[in-house]
Formats: structure tokens, sequence, C-alpha cells
């Protein structure tokens, strides 16, 4: 820009100053000033180029796994969680920044998946806080919210890593801030950042030593990249194709909602209407029918409580979830309409059943009883306590609802579970307090944002970071107690004493903790070290158990879709052979991606 500057003065020089005036009166300053600010719309638009880069390296970014195992998966998050704030924007009709950037962050929030989503949305949920009331952004004020993103990032991970989506973020912000100067545009701002965030994901390797030797940058960093490249692309005027809904869309575990055909002969025209409708709806409260930002929502809590049961009911910031059991959902939309508009309606029902009859006469929802305002009732009994479980595989998802689990959300590896569906299953359960086990290191973040989220309960989300230690918590706690905080010192106390070991298939070469790794081999992993790899899947299955037995006495081997016959006949003589001591328990898990799961206690 300055050559181009200092080429133009001598001609300027030479010309009348009558013409030189008028040329500078028809210089294209409106059209360089279109870049010194960012409005809504054009975030909007941004947004979808940076989501629609992300999905088309998706699976790149998937690929960056420390363990050669066949389980990556972030790329998919970040992707699930951004789509979910576009999803959120893609009606908003405004160019207000401040407004859009809240509408989209909170929809990042409510979708976030994975630690990187997770850490993703608190990024642009802090960007969004650092331009309230901002109409429009300069470099200036862009560069502030950024910043803010950038905190409220590394404050919502309990022990930041460095080398991780963190440093990639907070490095190129910051050499972006720092080169701001007053001829800057958001063009030069955003160039300036990408060009930072590159260069700071290939450092990723020297600073956390993990990458290096898995020979990685980091995943999340990655993501972070794509994505605002993708933002970069459509401001400089490029075209990102969107990825089809159908193939970019999210694709849930089978059973997240379970969808089985419906059955509506069981509802005829001569049928009496007994159990209600299931009735749950999103709701934005509007500045034209009350005061959005201090709505009190304790008399529409008493209100659903006259007209049904099951009721539960919060708000966040102006957006009011509902769910209610009502024989009469058109007084819960009338009454709701009368301070806000709805985002969301689904009404369900609930005669309806969807399987056998056996599976009827077990799901058949408890009868809504007739209720007017005169006479009103009170919903059911609020119990003390409740659990929800994640879980991957028929055979896990019925252990844990043996144990006492209300609600199992369907995910795990590779399928993590969102803000949003937690929020869901809590919504199911009427309950004072409720236990979570995520079952997955990586699904952690998500259950303690939904818990920071939801305000029904109380929500104690358990350090449970894999099935294992998950089995042994449920198994063993003692819900008599009267203390929560002893249910989960318990629970702790069980999963202190577990070990929980990985059976995997190897995707690529790979030397990681002084362990030789061919593409092929069969891992053996325990908690998060990889201590066996062999090309013989029954030898590693034999090493790995060795391993876990030292010292312990008894092992359940939860059994996956790829376990065989001829494993399990092997692992059984090996056991008797030698761990004659050792309880040796087959159970049916189910699950993907691991043909066995051992907790060995």
């Amino acid at each position: 820009m300055a050559d181009k500057k200092d080429n133009k003065k001598p001609v300027e020089q030479k010309q009348p100053d009558k013409n030189a005036k008028n040329k500078e009166k028809v210089k294209p300053k409106k059209k360089m000033s279109k870049f010194r600010y960012l409005g809504g719309l054009l975030m909007a638009k941004m947004a979808i180029g940076g989501a629609a880069e992300l999905s088309h390296n998706a699976d790149e970014v998937n690929k960056l796994n420390v363990f050669p195992v066949p389980d990556g998966d972030t790329g998919d998050n970040m992707r699930m969680t951004i789509e979910s704030g576009i999803k959120a924007v893609e009606n908003l009709d405004t160019d207000d920044l401040g407004e859009v950037m809240k509408v989209f962050s909170h929809g990042m929030l409510l979708g976030a998946r994975g630690n990187s989503g997770v850490i993703l949305s608190q990024f642009f949920a802090g960007t969004a806080k650092g331009l309230e009331g901002e109409g429009k952004a300069d470099p200036v004020t862009l560069g502030r919210a950024l910043e803010m993103g950038v905190q409220q990032a590394y404050n919502s991970v309990m022990t930041p890593t460095e080398g991780t989506i963190l440093t990639v973020a907070r490095e190129a912000v910051e050499y972006a801030v720092e080169r701001i100067t007053p001829e800057s545009t958001i063009r030069t701002f955003f160039a300036d950042l990408v060009k930072e965030m590159h260069k700071s994901l290939e450092r990723t390797p020297e600073i956390l030593p993990t990458l290096k030797e898995a020979e990685v940058v980091d995943s999340g960093g990655a993501g972070l990249f794509y994505i605002i490249d993708g933002f970069n692309r459509v401001l400089n005027g490029q075209k990102i194709e969107v990825v089809d809904s159908a193939e970019g869309a999210e694709k849930k575990p089978e059973s997240t909602e379970k969808s089985a055909p419906v059955s509506l002969s069981a509802f005829g025209p001569d049928s009496v209407m007994t159990y209600g409708y299931c009735t749950e709806l999103l709701v934005r409260v509007q500045n034209s029918k009350c005061d959005a930002e201090n709505f009190d929502i304790e008399p529409l809590k008493a209100f659903l409580a006259t007209v049904g049961d099951s009721v539960v009911a919060f708000k966040t910031e102006t957006i009011v979830k509902i769910h209610v059991h009502t024989l009469t959902p058109e007084r819960v939309l009338e009454y709701c309409h009368t301070f806000g508009e709805f985002l969301t309606l689904k009404i369900e029902n609930m005669s309806l059943q969807h399987t056998s009859n056996e599976e009827i006469s077990e799901a058949t929802p408890t009868p809504v009883s007739q209720k007017t305002e005169e006479t009103p009732e009170k919903p059911a009994e609020r119990k003390p306590y409740g659990v929800v479980a994640v879980a991957s595989g028929d055979g896990l998802e019925n252990l844990f609802r043996e144990f006492g689990a209300d609600e199992v959300i369907r995910g795990g590896q590779t399928h993590n579970p969102s803000t949003n569906e937690f929020i869901d299953a809590f919504d199911k359960i009427n309950a004072e307090h409720i236990f979570v086990l995520p079952n997955n290191g990586n699904i952690m973040m998500a259950a303690s944002q939904a818990a920071e989220m939801y305000e029904a309960a109380k929500i104690h989300v358990v350090g449970a970071k894999n099935i294992g230690l998950g089995y042994a918590a449920l198994s063993t706690a003692d819900f008599s107690l009267s203390d929560p905080e002893a249910i989960i010192e318990g629970m702790n106390a069980s999963m202190d004493s577990v070990l929980t070991g990985y059976i995997s298939p190897s995707i690529r070469d790979a030397d990681i903790g002084g362990v030789h790794i061919q593409n092929g081999d069969t891992m053996g992993i325990i908690d998060k070290e990889i201590v066996v790899s062999d090309p013989d899947p029954i030898e590693a299955v034999k090493k790995l158990t060795s391993t876990l037995l030292d010292g312990r006495f008894m092992l359940t081997a939860f059994c996956g879709k790829d376990a065989t016959e001829e494993e399990k006949t092997a692992l059984e003589s090996h056991a008797k052979e030698n761990h004659p001591d050792a309880e040796v328990y087959f159970l049916d898990g189910g699950q993907d991606v691991y043909p066995f799961i051992f907790v060995a206690e």
C-alpha cells in the first residue's frame, strides 16, 4: 500500500489544482472504508465460509490424532459446533454485529462437542462479550474483543496446556493486534491473523512433546486455523463451496434420538386421550412484549403446573426452554406467545408407542391428570437424585440403565454429545441433584458447560473419564446417603481402585512412549498409555490383560462388535493358566472402535 501511494504522488503534483481537487473527490474512499468496519451481515457470511472451509478439511483434522487409533473426531466436533452457531443466525435479519455475535456464540455454546468444540465455543462467547453494544467494529475494537475471547477460552480449561488450540488463538490474536495501525482495515487485520495462526500451528509440536513424538500438529489448532482462514477468504471475495446439508449435517448416533416407526393405529378414531402430549419448545423472549432481560420465569412455571406435569423450564439469557406433559398444548403455546416468539417446537402424542407390546408396557408414560386453573395439581414428586451417563453400544447402554442411570446419552469416542444433548437429558429427570458420568475425557467439558448453563437442578459432573471409571462409580454408588458430596466421594474412591484398558487397531506407523507401532498392529492401551503393540491380535489381548491383572483379581471384558470368539476363548484360557486367582467376566458391550474394553479391579 505504501509503494502505491508513493507512486501516485508525482502524478498528482503534475495536475492542475482544480483537477487535483476533483480527483480527490472521486477517490474511492467509500470503497476503502467498506473494510474499515465489520458488520453483522458480513460476519454471518464469514462464519458460513469458516464452517465450509473446516468441513472440507474435517477429515484431515480428524487424522491429526496423537494415538494411531481410528477414533479421531476433533474436526467433526468443531464442525458441528460452528454449524450450530450458523443455524442460530441463519434467519437473523440484522447488520448489528453485537447482536449477530451474541446469537451466533449462544448457538455454538449449545452445540459444542468435544474439548476442542467447547473451547471454540468459549472463544467466540468471549469475543461476543467484547462486541456487546457494538453495531460494527473497526480493527481496534475487534482486536480487543478477540483478546477477551482468548481469555475466556483459557479460563474454560482447568489446566490450560500450551501447544494446543489455546496457544494458536492467543499467539495469532497478539500478533494481529500488535500490527494494528491507523491505516489498518478489517482485511489487513484478518490477513495478519491467518498468517500468524498458520505459523503458530506449525510451532505446536515444538511446544508439546506428545505432538512432536507423534509427528502431528495440534488438531484443535488446525480446526481453528481452517475456520479463520475461511473467514478471511470470504472477506476477500473468494467463494467457498458450502457442503450439501445432507453431507455436512450432524451424523447422530442412531439412538441419540431414537425414532422408531410410529404406530399410528395405537390412537384410532374412537381412542380417548389419556397420556397427553409431550410438549417441548424454545422461546425467544421479546422486548416488544415484555422486559426480555429481566423476564421472571417463576410465573411461567406456576402456570405450567396447572396445565400439566413433568414440568421443566429454565432461562438462558433471553431464551426459555420448556418441557411439559399436558392434555392442552395449545394453552401452553398461547401463554408463551404472550411474552415471546417460538424458535423450535415439538408436540408428540404420548399414546403412540413405537415398539413391541413388551416394550410398550415398560415405556408407557404416566397419564396426565385433567387439570383446571381453579384446581391446580402439583407436578410429579421430585426425587432427590438422578443420573445421566454417556455410553456407546447397546450392551453398555443397558448396563448403565440397570445400574440406575435415568438417562443414557448414546455417545463416546467418535460420537461426542453436545452441550444441548446434556441439557435435554437433564430436562427429562425431575431431581434435585443430577450426577453426570461423561465416561470419556473428551466429553467432560461439554458436560461441565451444560451443568453451568442449567438451573433447574444441581448438576454434579463426576470425573469419569472413561467407561471403566463410570462403570465402577455407578455400580458402587450409594444413593441412600443424604449428602450428595458424600455420594461423589464414594464414587471417587471406587474409581481410584480400577484400571481401564482398550484393544484397538493401529492406523499408522508410530513410536510412542517407547512402543514401536506398525500400521495394522493391534495395540493395548491403559488409560492414555500404549503399553503393547503386536501384529497378532490374540497376543496383544494376552499381554494387555496380564498387565491389567498385575495386582488385581477381577477383570470385566466388554466385548465390542469386532471381538471374535477366538479372541474370547484365548483370553479365558490365558487367564486361567497365568492368573488362576483372577475372575474374568465377559459382557456384551456392543461398542464400536474398540473390540475389547477391560475393567480391572
